[in-house]
């Protein structure tokens, strides 16, 4: 299975299992043995890397199973239970009444040699975050950094051990953490208090923790490294952009946040006024993404990788093997080129007069429309100087309108006509006029809307809004299609109103505008 030296009990899990079991496992190589799974009525399997070998036929007995449970630890709340003294888990299946149909006994080995390719980063006090699909080890890299930073560093290292998976099962932790020390967890509810236990209680200089998988445990660890702890981790999830775009694990990462840009700051930059960016510096300085158990790609600067990503360019990183190191190198980052078609802009914004450019439209008309509808705005001639540009729909792919738009990055929004009733209906959608109704009712819907994008985007919740008229939830719909963010009308009127979901923008049916 691997060329490192390892340690794994083997034998003393082999003896947890029946005897026409124990027999039909001698004829497998043990130091590929990875999991033993039993299933009620069905053959028992060995599974070794890339394939799994039947052990015995007939099917495993419910006589079978029970012998097993009678021989292995107590399971608890997570299903799970140990061989004391060793590294091995044995998982449970329930039927409905909570009975046990099925065991996956899985083999737990402590090897010796797999955090070479980080172990710069362990060595320089990072908190480092581990990545990778399940078996790929990174549980036991957590026991070698345990042991190495116990025993050759001299810190307090104490590791936090929700299913005893770290340190095995029993009061005393196995040999393979070294002289670290081991906080066990009563239910995987109450990781994130043990976890800020461990530093009030404890003064450790490293904590190790693994699987961390929800809010309350994402905001443990940024306490514990904003008090100056080493933190070292694994959390759900293959890859840094996996990572990101969990809203729940985001933060340990530095998390996203939607802002939205001044004109002159979205022109020099290249991109709409709308982005995402990390919103913290991350918990954890390094993240590294486990490949194999002899490959990872290592991003040192979590707060750059991050950054680049969020910019539509790859995470980067060094992909590390035995053979040497190998830059990975992101996409080169390019300024989006606006297109001359309708392109998002919030008139709430821009500071004081809105400044407009016609481009193949009555400069009169526009400014007629512009006062009878009583707008903090007015045309100008040069595009430079302007905030946005209306157009003719049919000049939109004008070379010298494209032209304009690459040098001052504005958005361009198009009217099919050349007439006053189509400049109205533009000016009304941009500057979110309603017809017929008062302009508080229009800024509390605008309102309620924005705050409840912002909390849909930085929590990963749905929010729902309070019931609207149509010609309101028409306008809280452009606002969520310029965040580009899922949002769609549910009920009955007069109780009708808006859902808003942390997704990305997709079209909605003109039934859900309603």
């Amino acid at each position: 299975m691997t060329s490192h030296p390892y340690i794994d009990d083997l034998q003393l899990l082999i003896q947890t299992l029946p005897h026409h079991l124990q027999d039909a496992l001698g004829n497998i190589p043990g130091e590929e043995l990875l999991e033993v799974v039993l299933d009620l009525g069905r053959r028992p399997q060995a599974r070794l890397p890339g394939r799994a070998v039947d052990l015995a036929d007939p099917g495993v007995s419910r006589a079978d199973l029970d012998q097993i449970i009678r021989a292995v630890g107590a399971f608890g709340a997570d299903n799970r239970a140990g061989i004391e003294g060793t590294l091995h888990r044995i998982s449970a299946i329930r039927n409905r009444r909570g009975d046990i149909i099925g065991l996956t006994l899985r083999v737990g080995r402590a090897m010796f040699g797999t955090i070479d390719l980080i172990r710069d980063l362990i060595e320089d006090n990072s908190s480092v975050l581990l990545l990778g699909r399940p078996g790929v080890g990174k549980t036991t890299k957590l026991r070698e950094i345990a042991r190495i930073l116990a025993d050759e560093f001299n810190k307090r290292v104490i590791v936090i051990d929700t299913s005893n998976e770290i340190a095995g099962d029993g009061d005393i932790p196995h040999r393979a953490i070294g002289s670290a020390r081991r906080m066990q967890v009563a239910h995987p509810d109450q990781q994130h208090a043990v976890m800020i236990e461990a530093v009030e209680n404890h003064m450790p200089e490293v904590i190790i923790v693994d699987e961390i998988g929800t809010a309350a445990e994402a905001l443990a660890a940024r306490t514990i490294a904003e008090r100056g702890v080493q933190l070292i981790g694994t959390a759900h999830g293959n890859t840094l952009e996996n990572l990101l775009r969990n809203p729940t694990l985001a933060d340990l990462v530095g998390g996203v946040q939607v802002v939205t840009l001044g004109d002159e700051e979205a022109r020099h930059r290249g991109t709409q006024k709308t982005i995402s960016e990390r919103k913290a510096a991350p918990t954890f300085n390094a993240v590294v993404e486990i490949v194999e158990h002899d490959e990872v790609i290592v991003h040192a600067d979590t707060a750059n990788a991050v950054d680049r990503l969020l910019r539509g360019r790859g995470a980067g990183g060094v992909r590390r093997t035995r053979a040497g190191e190998v830059a990975v190198e992101p996409e080169a980052e390019q300024a989006s080129e606006p297109d001359a078609h309708l392109t998002p802009l919030s008139i709430n914004n821009v500071e004081g007069t809105v400044r407009i450019y016609p481009y193949a439209i009555s400069r009169d008309s526009l400014e007629r429309v512009i006062r009878d509808l009583r707008l903090d705005a007015r045309t100008i001639n040069r595009p430079e100087r302007a905030h946005l540009i209306v157009a003719l729909r049919a000049r939109a792919d004008d070379t010298r309108l494209r032209r304009i738009v690459q040098a001052t990055g504005l958005p361009v929004h198009a009217v099919k006509k050349n007439s006053t009733a189509q400049m109205r209906r533009l000016l009304q959608n941009l500057f979110n006029l309603i017809q017929g109704v008062e302009e508080s009712e229009v800024d509390a819907a605008v309102h309620e809307m924005e705050t409840g994008l912002r909390r849909a985007l930085e929590e990963g919740v749905t929010v729902e809004l309070a019931p609207r008229p149509a010609s309101l939830r028409q306008l809280q719909h452009r606002v969520a299609s310029r965040h580009h963010v899922v949002a769609e009308s549910i009920g009955s009127e007069p109780m009708r109103h808006l859902v808003i979901y942390p997704h990305a923008f997709a079209a909605l049916s003109e039934d859900d505008i309603l």
